[in-house]
């Protein structure tokens, strides 16, 4: 009987993750939540399960740091949002998981991710950007930016951090654009993700022989030849690079221009004055969050105000959410690019904060400024309010396409 009360209960809870109807907002339910339960509200699961969702920014930063929560994906009661999300967690290495593997790691990559490394990349992402709008420009309109320029753009650069050859980018790009398809499902997922594995341990075992200078051929010439990693580890890792930092990226050069595009007023001003293009690129990753849910479980009982996260509870952080609390942001609904409060978590907070936050800033500043400046009539081609948005279980969170004019 108690099952049986507990599971009743689960059910009149709201579900999570709930679907965006704008594109750059968060779904509504999640103010509700917020009104009606507070910085911490308790929601379920696809599976029926209740979990925990935290809303209130300042708890969440609280909690992204705390030790006792914990990112280890085979722990029997960490969260799963959809079947898809569960056949990713199967697959990656080093974001689910704890320290000290995952320090260990984290450390092997970090130099590749540096501000000083990606400023040296800085003129060849403004070249390919360039290289990218200048075909646009030649095709006329009109011109779909997903895969004019955002999604070619992220995998030829982050390609060139991997060590990818460029002969092999178009299989490469083929098999990324799979897992981010509008039709994908868990067997596409599955699919693509074991291609991309297929050739990253076929690469590794070419770059033994025929070394290059990316991030792959370094960890095969140091750690693989020392014994500290595997060439499935280096396999792993190398995927789950790709997956954090193209998607990602993608999907925010996409929304941003979107979301840039319905606001003119904030689009004049970006335009304006290039010294404002790294602020803006901060709100609109404080506004977008387009990375939206991190995931944890509870290794032992928290406690948050007058409520206890139990040991084994599930924890959900929506970043959606969490960057719009009115607590932390006034206003938070409202795009404003000379907001100069960043402390949003659109890449996380604490020892998982995204390992290429560096090199997505810099695409970003790079690809809406240069898009915006060189197509100064640029408009969005037909009703925004018709362009297909995300399901809630993707990930990241955006839009298939944007249809553009000029």
């Amino acid at each position: 009987m108690e099952g049986t009360a507990h599971a009743d209960a689960a059910q009149r809870l709201p579900e999570f993750p709930q679907p965006r109807t704008c594109p750059y907002h968060p779904p509504a339910g999640y103010r509700t939540l917020r009104e009606q339960q507070g910085p911490l509200a308790r929601v379920r699961l696809y599976d029926g399960r209740a979990v925990w969702t935290v809303v209130g920014h300042a708890e969440a930063r609280a909690l992204l740091t705390d030790p006792r929560l914990s990112s280890d994906w085979s722990h029997p009661g960490f969260p799963v949002t959809s079947p898809r999300r569960a056949s990713i967690q199967k697959q990656a290495l080093l974001i689910g998981m704890d320290a000290p593997a995952h320090t260990a790691y984290r450390r092997r990559l970090i130099s590749a991710f540096t501000a000083r490394r990606i400023n040296e990349l800085r003129p060849a992402i403004q070249r390919r950007t360039d290289e990218l709008v200048d075909a646009i420009l030649r095709q006329g309109p009109p011109a779909e930016l997903s895969g004019a320029l955002a999604l070619p753009l992220s995998s030829l650069v982050i390609c060139h951090i991997l060590g990818v050859p460029y002969e092999d980018h178009t299989y490469f790009e083929q098999q990324t654009a799979r897992l981010v398809a509008r039709q994908a499902g868990e067997q596409d997922t599955l699919d693509a993700l074991r291609g991309l594995r297929g050739y990253l341990d076929a690469l590794i075992v070419r770059k033994e022989g025929e070394p290059g200078d990316g991030l792959i051929d370094t960890l095969v010439q140091e750690d693989l030849a020392d014994g500290t990693l595997s060439r499935e580890e280096i396999s792993a890792l190398a995927l789950i690079l790709l997956m954090a930092g193209h998607e990602t990226t993608a999907g925010m050069i996409t929304l941003g221009t979107l979301a840039l595009l319905e606001h003119p007023d904030q689009l004049a001003a970006f335009r304006a004055d290039p010294r404002l293009v790294p602020g803006a690129v901060e709100e609109l990753l404080r506004f977008l969050s387009v990375a939206d849910v991190a995931t944890r479980v509870a290794a032992e009982d928290v406690q948050v105000g007058a409520l206890t996260i139990r040991e084994g509870d599930g924890v959900l952080l929506p970043n959606s959410a969490i960057n719009r609390d009115p607590r932390a942001y006034p206003d938070p609904d409202h795009l404003d690019l000379a907001r100069t409060d960043a402390r949003h978590t659109a890449f996380g907070h604490g020892a998982h904060q995204c390992l290429g936050q560096n090199l997505a800033r810099t695409e970003l500043q790079i690809a809406l400024h240069t898009l915006v400046t060189r197509i100064p009539t640029l408009r969005v081609a037909g009703p925004a309010d018709r362009l297909a948005v995300k399901p809630a279980d993707s990930g990241v969170q955006g839009i298939y396409e944007l249809p553009l004019a000029w």
